[in-house]
């Protein structure tokens, strides 16, 4: 399945929306599209996972990494969405927790920042 990565600005929050496998070879095209949101000037990313299907480790890093630069501009990053085994390694990584993963989420920045 092929990797794609899609953007939709909301007033307080940018939605990327992430499909098919993120692993070792599309991860850098995941990075790009979160620096180029990050560059354009937004600080709040929520991710939606619910169209991905796979993640491997540099995928997980990848997040890490997003979060690691929304809170370098004062914002937050956070996933959303994960179903099957893309939920399963979230928990077990740790980075449910750590980002603040919330599956059902439909607009994180009614909730507040971090």
């Amino acid at each position: 399945m092929a990797f794609s990565v899609s953007h939709l600005s909301h007033e307080r929050y940018v939605r990327v929306r992430l499909t098919g496998e993120l692993d070792l070879t599309t991860t850098p095209e995941l990075n790009a599209a979160l620096d180029k949101v990050f560059d354009d000037g937004h600080r709040r990313v929520l991710v939606d996972l619910g169209d991905l299907v796979f993640c491997d480790s540099s995928g997980l890093a990848a997040f890490v990494r997003g979060d690691d630069l929304a809170t370098e501009r004062g914002g937050w990053l956070r996933l959303t969405g994960a179903t099957g085994r893309v939920d399963r390694v979230l928990r077990i990584s740790g980075l449910a927790e750590l980002l603040r993963y919330d599956e059902t989420a439909q607009n994180p920045a009614a909730a507040g920042d971090r």
